[in-house]
C-alpha cells in the first residue's frame, strides 16, 4: 500500500514537471499620441491677398487719346511723376485761338482807352458832349470786362493743356492700367490705379452665412501661401454690406498686427480664422475602445512601456475625431493604433513613427 502511495506520488510530481509555463504576453507595437488641449476652434481657411489699403483711381481731365505710357505696373513713382500723356493738339488749338482773341480784345480796349480820354479831354475844355463821354466810358468797361474773359480763356486753355499730363498727387505703386497707348479716352475715366503701399491690409472672401456670424473676439492668423513661416494676426477692418451674387461671398479687410516685408502688395496669403473657447481635448476615434457600454483609452507609461486602460466621457463625434470631457489630461500619451489587442500591464513597443 505504501508503494503504491510513493509511486501516485511520484507520478504526479513528473505530470507536474511535464506542464509548460504559461508564455507572456506579446510585446505589441503601437502608434501613440500626447494628449493636447485646444483652447482655439478653427472656423475655416481662405486664400486671400495683401492690398493697400488706400487706392486712388486716376484719369485724365480732360477728353483726348492716349499717345504715350510711361510706365508699367509694379513701378513706383514719387509724387509728381509723368504717367501718361494725351495727343496734345486739340488743347493747342484751343490756346491758340484763345491767345489770338486776348490779342484782339487788347487792341480793343487799348483803342477804349485812347478814346475816353481823348472824350475826358474834350469834356474837360467845355467842348464835348456829356452823351459821348458817357459812351466812351461804357465802351472802355465794356471792352475792360471782354478782356477780363479773354485773359480767363487764355488760363483756361492753359490748364486743358497742362491736363494732357496725367501726373500723381501723391507716391505710390502703379497695380493696375485701364487703358492703353491710342485708346480714345472721356474726361474722368479711370486709367490707372496707383496704391499707397505705407498701409497694407489682408483682404479675403468669407461665406455670407460665416460673415453674418463672426465671433466679436476673432482672430486671424494671416500667413504667406508660399513661406508660411511669415505670418501675423490680425482683426476685421470692415466687411462689405453685401454679398456678391454670383459666389455668394462678402469681401473683408482685415488690419494687421504687423507688416513683415515679406508681405509686399499682391502676395497670396493663407488666412486661418479661430475663436477662444473653453479648453478642450481632441482624440482620434482610433484611440477609443467601446467595452460594455463603456467608452475608454489607453494610456501608455513611457518609462515602462506598459499601458493601462482608463474610461473617458465622450461628447461628440465627428468625422475621424472625438471630444472628451474627463478622464485624460493634457500631456498625458495614449495608444491610437492597436488598442483592440491590449491588455492591461501590456508591454507595448513605441513606433518610431508616433508623434511625440
Amino acid at each position: 500500500m505504501k508503494r503504491l502511495i510513493v509511486m501516485l506520488a511520484a507520478g504526479l510530481a513528473l505530470a507536474a514537471c511535464s506542464k509548460e509555463e504559461p508564455a507572456p504576453d506579446p510585446v505589441r507595437p503601437v502608434l501613440s499620441m500626447q494628449v493636447k488641449a485646444e483652447d482655439q476652434e478653427n472656423l475655416g481657411r481662405f486664400a486671400g491677398t495683401i492690398q493697400a489699403r488706400y487706392e486712388s483711381n486716376l484719369g485724365f481731365r480732360v477728353p483726348g487719346r492716349i499717345a504715350r505710357r510711361l510706365v508699367d505696373v509694379g513701378a513706383e513713382v514719387e509724387k509728381g511723376a509723368l504717367l501718361a500723356v494725351l495727343d496734345p493738339t486739340d488743347q493747342q488749338n484751343q490756346l491758340r485761338a484763345a491767345q489770338g482773341d486776348l490779342a484782339r480784345v487788347q487792341a480793343q480796349f487799348i483803342n477804349a482807352q485812347a478814346n475816353a480820354r481823348r472824350q475826358q479831354e474834350l469834356f474837360n475844355r467845355g467842348v464835348g458832349a456829356q452823351a459821348q463821354l458817357d459812351v466812351a466810358l461804357t465802351d472802355l468797361k465794356t471792352t475792360q470786362a471782354s478782356l477780363d474773359q479773354a485773359k480767363a480763356s487764355v488760363n483756361q486753355a492753359k490748364d486743358q493743356l497742362n491736363y494732357a499730363e496725367l501726373r500723381t498727387d501723391h507716391a505710390g505703386i502703379v497695380t493696375a492700367w485701364n487703358a492703353e497707348a491710342g485708346q480714345v479716352v472721356s474726361a474722368g475715366q479711370q486709367v490707372v490705379t496707383l496704391a499707397r503701399p505705407d498701409i497694407k491690409e489682408a483682404v479675403i472672401d468669407l461665406p455670407a452665412s460665416l460673415a453674418e456670424r463672426l465671433p466679436p473676439d476673432g482672430v486671424f492668423l494671416v500667413a504667406g501661401q508660399l513661406d508660411p513661416s511669415v505670418h501675423t494676426t490680425a482683426t476685421v477692418r470692415e466687411i462689405e454690406p453685401q454679398a456678391q451674387s454670383a459666389t455668394r461671398t462678402r469681401r473683408a479687410r482685415l488690419t494687421l498686427a504687423e507688416t513683415p516685408p515679406a508681405f509686399r502688395l499682391g502676395t497670396a496669403i493663407s488666412v486661418t480664422l479661430s475663436t477662444a473657447i473653453t479648453p478642450r481635448i481632441e482624440l482620434p476615434v482610433s484611440a477609443l475602445q467601446d467595452v460594455d457600454g463603456k467608452t475608454r483609452i489607453w494610456l501608455l507609461d513611457t518609462q515602462t512601456q506598459t499601458v493601462q486602460p482608463r474610461d473617458v466621457t465622450v461628447i461628440s463625434r465627428e468625422g475621424g475625431s472625438a471630444l472628451v470631457n474627463g478622464g485624460v489630461k493634457a500631456g498625458e500619451r495614449i495608444v491610437t493604433a492597436g488598442v483592440n489587442s491590449l491588455k492591461p500591464g501590456q508591454k507595448v513597443k513605441i513606433d518610431e513613427d508616433s508623434p511625440r
